[in-house]
């Protein structure tokens, strides 16, 4: 379908809003005011698309200090890793062999992706879940969005609701590695019955199980409501300060063998040849959100949302550099006892600073039959990168903080959707979703290799989704579905002559079966790609994964999650993913000769993902869980190689709750232990794969040469926290 007729149909079915009002036959319940914030990009439970769901309660069992990804790990499909080895700092996210670039992440119907590299960096909002209410998990290419195309999953996250009563907490936690979690929160409950404020402030700090991977990270979360009946106005600021220790050059698999928390970031060799640590090779950034969103409920059919948004993020990360090419830094060369000195030692800033605007709105119309929605966003990035010299063993006659490469990104976005969900009968309700998407983006200056990148580039993009549930009974239900998805490519991606998006059609079937005690959920995706851009294996100077079009692919799969209940005090909570991941007639360079290697893995895509857990509740105040995860065997590269195998992994954690209430002057006392790979096993869970060409060995043949770099996770660490609420 051309994207002429796909306007057309949105925006007919948009109309449509204003003349589907036939009378109900029965009562309808108006929905929550937090609902209608997020019913643009959310599901309901009984929706034809593939979802999980993560309340406040889940995330509060095992919020120690570590990031929303390792809190998620146990998901179905997921597999999670960290380059700290600890789950502090740095930490990422894959959804059916998709990273975090290609997860569309939402908070509060905003996109957290950044616009340009499309990577979701966790560690700007530390302990940001102490402040989240809910998330919901869909796989796939789910519902639309707001923001770049859901490539693998979306996360949708809905930040603290309303709290009735007025409460106060102070959290603390500590553990291995010296790790270290502070918070306060507080809320004044509805006052006059209209307003309401709360807020939280946090710090953690790590020094990570790789040497010297320290985290200091500070975060902060204010929120302002004003509420009504129907009317609800909602302000918050968020955002946080991290200082990181770079971690993510990995090691090599002697150095494994031997000394696996070894940090080769910030190395330099002194004078007399002794190895020396830089002590700054960090990671500095700071990160500011503001958000106002209005939502209305006219009557028990009609609601609106309208949401604005500007996040403000600006820092670097700062390398020391040994014999740098002086005059690629703008440095003169300098001539000493009669030599002239063409390289020196130095440290040097690579700067982002940046500002995103954010303009949303959404129309709601429902009664018994029908539920519908239409909605338009528009959004603005502006992002400068730049890199300075802060000092230089030898400065010629150049001067301190001297740049050596500007450039700059200017990305729009504007979308427009319809979502309809029609109750055809008893048994039956079909799903409708229309997007079209209009994305542009620009650049000008040059890269951080001193590279011209001037690009502009506009991109039109019609999404259409449509699913059907068949009720068998109220017990069971079937579902199937069908999306499309497109995705422009990141800044990374132009920068190494990619300007071509990717298509994504995705399938799905499931089955969900659901009772007062037991419910599963089965379902099998068939997410079929031309254009993907599949990981290389390879890594960029700044630990960023480097991507390449791999023409025709496809990622087919069954999922299953349940969750049973044993005994009255036992829950038992299995998921499993099997799957095949294949890249169609892959074509590589293999010394020196392109070759067709056939259908090949898909890089960083397991075929077995498995996770579980047993929750005993022996008293209402005790909660003993025990939580395990499988990984099979991935590959880290497209071309099959040994030297790119990552080896299956299986590692179980252990996590106890207990509750102290009815305590003079406190509300409730919970005390929260958690020890991570309780079996010690040494794990890896990321990596990278590189290969290159060699002609000097054999002159006049070309061999390829391979090689890999791990980043391996902690043995066995432990956590502990108390929480006093008021």
């Amino acid at each position: 379908m051309n994207n002429k007729k796909g306007i057309f149909i949105v925006l007919l079915l948009t109309l449509t809003i204003g003349f589907a009002q036939e009378k109900p036959k029965d009562s309808i319940l108006p929905e929550s005011l937090d609902e209608v914030l997020i019913k643009a990009v959310r599901v309901k439970e009984d929706a034809p698309v593939t979802h999980s769901n993560v309340t406040k309660e889940e995330l509060e069992k095992r919020n120690l200090g570590q990031d929303i990804p390792i809190l998620l790990n146990y998901l179905p499909s997921v597999v999670t890793s960290t380059d700290a080895g600890a789950g502090v700092g740095y930490t990422y996210i894959r959804v059916r062999g998709s990273d975090a670039s290609r997860v569309n992440i939402t908070i509060n119907g905003i996109p957290y992706n950044d616009a340009e590299s499309q990577g979701t960096f966790w560690v700007n909002m530390p302990d940001f879940a102490s402040s989240v209410q809910s998330i919901q998990l869909q796989r796939g290419v789910g519902t639309s969005t707001n923001g770049s195309g859901a490539f693998g999953a979306s996360l949708n996250i809905l930040t603290e609701s309303i709290s009735k009563t007025a409460y106060a907490e102070i959290n603390t936690s500590g553990g291995s590695y010296n790790t270290q979690k502070y918070n306060v929160k507080f809320g004044t409950g509805l006052l006059n019955n209209r307003f309401e404020f709360s807020g939280r402030l946090s710090r953690i700090t790590s020094d990570g199980y790789i040497d010297r991977a320290f985290s200091n990270l500070k975060s902060y979360f204010l929120q302002g409501v004003f509420k009504t009946d129907n009317t609800q106005i909602k302000a918050l600021t968020f955002g946080g300060k991290e200082r990181t220790y770079q971690a993510w050059y990995g090691i090599d698999a002697e150095t494994l063998k031997t000394d696996r928390t070894f940090n080769p970031a910030g190395m330099y060799f002194d004078e007399e040849g002794t190895m020396q640590f830089y002590e700054n090779e960090v990671d500095n950034y700071n990160q500011d959100h503001y958000q106002l969103h209005w939502n209305q409920r006219y009557n028990t059919r009609w609601s609106t949302s309208m949401g604005l948004n500007y996040t403000y993020g600006r820092g670097y990360f700062e390398q020391y550099k040994e014999d740098a090419d002086m005059e690629f830094h703008n440095l003169t060369p300098v001539e000493i006892n009669g030599d002239l000195l063409t390289e020196t030692d130095l440290v040097r800033r690579r700067w982002l600073d940046n500002d995103f605007y954010v303009i949303t709105g959404s129309a709601n119309y429902k009664n018994n039959q029908w539920d519908i929605i239409g909605g338009v966003f528009y959004s603005l990035y502006d992002g400068d990168h730049f890199g300075e010299v802060i000092w230089a063993k030898y400065y010629g006659n150049a001067t301190t903080n001297n740049r050596y490469y500007e450039g700059n990104g200017k990305k729009t976005e504007f979308t427009f959707f319809t979502k309809a969900t029609h109750k055809i009968n008893n048994k039956f309700t079909a799903f409708l979703d229309l997007q079209q998407r209009f994305v542009g983006y620009k650049t000008a200056g040059i890269t951080s290799d001193k590279i011209p990148l001037v690009i502009d580039e506009k991109y039109n993009f019609f999404n259409p989704k449509a699913g059907i549930t068949y009720k068998i009974n109220k017990k069971h239900h079937l579902y199937a579905s069908y999306g499309r998805a497109h995705r422009e490519p990141r800044r990374s991606d132009f920068e190494n002559g990619v300007t071509k998006a990717e298509k994504l059609d995705d399938y799905e079937l499931g089955w969900r079966f659901k009772n007062r005690k037991n419910s599963i959920n089965t379902n099998v995706y068939f997410m079929n790609y031309k254009d993907q851009l599949v990981l290389t294996g390879a890594i960029d100077d700044v630990g960023a994964p480097i991507r390449a079009t791999s023409g025709k692919s496809y990622r087919l799969g069954v999922e299953v999650d349940a969750s049973l209940r044993v005994l009255k005090t036992l829950q038992w909570n299995p998921n499993f993913t099997i799957s095949t991941n294949k890249n169609n007639n892959f074509i590589s360079s293999i010394d020196g000769e392109l070759q067709n290697l056939g259908n090949t893995n898909i890089s960083f895509s397991p075929s077995i993902v498995a996770g579980n857990s047993i929750v005993y509740t022996p008293l209402n105040n005790l909660q003993v869980s025990f939580l395990s995860k499988y990984v099979g065997e991935q590959y880290m590269g497209n071309t099959d190689s040994k030297t790119s195998v990552l080896d299956p992994y299986f590692i179980s954690d252990f996590n106890i709750i207990y509750k102290l209430k009815n305590i003079p002057v406190v509300k409730e006392i919970v005390f929260t232990g958690l020890i991570n790979n309780i079996f010690n096993i040494n794990y890896i869970s990321n990596g990278y794969f590189y290969t290159y060409d060699d002609t000097w060995s054999n002159p006049g043949t070309t061999t390829t040469i391979e090689g890999a770099g791990y980043y391996p996770q902690a043995t066995r660490n432990f956590l502990i926290g108390a929480k006093v609420a008021f």
